[in-house]
C-alpha cells in the first residue's frame, strides 16, 4: 500500500459504517478515510445522523444528491414494468446509483480504495462492488471480511467511544429511499409473526378511506403529470406516495429469495410504485398488439432478475432495453386510476395508439371493414380441429385396444373347452 492511502466508504452514519471507520485505519493501514452518503429520497433526520457522526469521527464527510438521477431510474423501470417476485424494485434500483456517485468521489479524491459495511449475507454487497469492480480501485467489505456481528460491533464502539447509541437502531431495520421503503429484522424474521400497524410509515390502513380517482398522463412509457399538472420525476413520485399512501395502496409482506439463496421475510411499502405500475400496464393493454405484450412479459421478467442483481450495465440490458423502447413509443396516453380499499386500480385508459375498435368489438354491429359475424364461423370450425383429431385418434386407438383384449379372451374360453 502506498504513503497517504485514501479510502472511500459509503457512510450513512449507523453502526455498521460508523465502526467501520476505525477499522479501515486499524485493521486495514489506511491513513485516511473519507465518508460519502448519497441522498436517494432519504428522510431528512439519516442526513443530520451521518453529518453529526461524521463530525465526531473527524471525518471528511460528502452528500451527494443523486434523487434525479434515482427518479430517472424508477421511471425507466415503469417502462420495463420492472417486480421481482411480485414487489416493485426499490432498493435494488438504488444500489448501483448509490455506487457510482460513491465511486465518482472516490476518483475525484485520488483514493486509493473503496469500501462498504454490507454483511455477507445480503444482496447489496453484491449490488455495490458489481459497480466498483469496473474501476481499479480496491474494494474493501470490512463486516465480511472480518466475520463481524452486530454484538461485536457493539462492543467495539463502546469500547473506542463511537458516537452510535450502542447499536440501538429500533426495532426493525428499515431502508427507505424515494421509491419504496422497506422493513425487516427482529420478530420479522419469524415468517409467522404478523407485524404491528405500526411498521408502516408512508400507508394509511387501507379500507378506511373515500374513493378516489386520479388521471396519469403517458408519455412513451414515462408518466409525466398527474391530474394534467406535470411534475418533474422526483415531484411526481413524492405526490403519489403521499397520495396513494393515504389510501393505503403499496403494501407488501412476502417471502423473497435472496441472490445467495437464502429466504427472507421482507416488509415493503410502494404507494408510487404500485400505482404507477398498475397504471402503465393497463395503458400497454391498450396499445400494444397481442404478442407484442406476451414477448414483453419475458423481456420485463428478465430485465427485472438483471435489475434485482444490480447488472443495469450488463449487455443483455442494453438489448432488452431495444426492444423496451421500441414498444414504449406508443405506450403514450392517460389511465384513469381510483384508489379504493387499499388498490389502485386502473378503470379507464385512453390513447391515439389504441389498437381498439368499438365498432370492431360492439355487439351491436353487425359488419366492420367487410367483416360479418357469420365470418367466424369457418374459424369456429378450425378452432381446435387438431386437439379434437388427437382425441378421436386416441380414442379409437383405446377402443381397438379393448376390442382386440376381449377377442383374445374370448380364444383362450373356446380352446380350454
Amino acid at each position: 500500500m502506498t504513503d497517504n492511502s485514501t479510502v472511500a466508504l459509503a457512510f450513512s452514519g449507523g453502526l455498521d459504517t460508523t465502526v467501520c471507520v476505525p477499522l479501515l485505519e486499524e485493521e486495514y493501514d489506511y491513513d485516511e478515510v473519507i465518508g460519502v452518503t448519497v441522498d436517494v429520497g432519504q428522510p431528512a433526520e439519516e442526513f443530520d445522523e451521518a453529518e453529526e457522526t461524521a463530525e465526531a469521527l473527524d471525518l471528511d464527510h460528502y452528500v451527494v444528491d443523486a434523487k434525479d438521477a434515482f427518479a430517472q431510474q424508477c421511471l425507466d423501470a415503469v417502462k420495463a414494468n420492472a417486480t421481482y417476485q411480485g414487489y416493485p424494485l426499490g432498493t435494488a434500483l438504488a444500489r448501483p446509483v448509490i455506487a457510482e456517485a460513491i465511486l465518482e468521489v472516490a476518483e475525484e479524491n485520488d483514493c486509493d480504495a473503496i469500501a462498504h459495511g454490507c454483511t455477507g449475507k445480503g444482496n447489496d454487497q453484491l449490488r455495490f462492488e458489481a459497480v466498483w469492480r469496473e474501476s481499479d480501485l480496491e474494494v474493501i467489505a470490512p463486516v465480511r471480511e472480518l466475520g463481524l456481528t452486530r454484538e461485536w460491533e457493539m462492543e467495539y464502539a463502546a469500547e473506542k467511544d463511537l458516537p452510535v447509541e450502542g447499536g440501538n437502531e429500533g426495532d426493525w431495520s428499515i431502508d427507505t429511499n424515494l421509491w419504496s421503503r422497506s422493513v425487516e429484522g427482529a420478530d420479522l424474521e419469524d415468517p409467522g409473526y404478523v407485524p404491528p400497524e405500526d411498521i408502516y410509515e408512508w400507508t394509511e390502513t387501507p379500507g378506511q378511506q373515500e374513493i378516489e380517482t386520479i388521471e396519469i398522463a403517458f408519455e412513451e412509457g414515462h408518466p409525466v403529470a398527474v391530474d394534467g399538472e406535470e411534475l418533474p420525476a422526483v415531484q411526481l413520485i413524492e405526490h403519489l406516495n403521499d397520495l396513494a399512501g393515504s389510501h393505503g395502496v403499496g403494501r407488501t409482506d412476502m417471502m423473497e429469495d435472496r441472490m445467495l439463496g437464502l429466504k427472507v421475510r421482507e416488509n415493503y411499502e410502494h404507494p408510487a410504485a404500485t400505482t404507477l405500475l398498475n397504471a402503465h400496464e393497463a395503458l400497454e393493454g391498450l396499445v400494444l398488439t397481442e404478442e407484442e405484450r406476451a414477448f414483453k412479459q419475458q423481456v420485463d421478467q428478465q430485465w427485472a432478475e438483471k435489475a434485482y442483481e444490480g447488472l443495469l450495465s450488463a449487455p443483455l440490458v442494453d438489448a432488452l432495453d431495444g426492444f423496451v423502447d421500441a414498444t414504449q413509443q406508443k405506450v403514450t396516453g392517460t389511465v384513469t386510476i381510483k384508489f379504493e380499499g387499499g388498490q389502485a386500480r386502473p378503470v379507464g385508459r385512453e390513447s391515439e395508439y389504441a389498437v381498439y375498435s368499438e365498432s370492431a368489438a360492439s355487439f351491436n354491429t353487425e359488419s366492420v371493414d367487410g367483416i360479418a359475424q357469420s365470418d367466424a364461423t369457418g374459424v369456429a370450425k378450425y378452432h381446435g380441429f387438431q386437439s379434437r383429431l388427437a382425441n378421436q385418434v386416441a380414442a379409437d386407438a383405446e377402443a381397438k385396444k379393448a376390442e382386440l383384449l376381449t377377442d383374445g379372451s374370448g380364444d383362450d374360453e373356446e380352446t380350454e373347452e
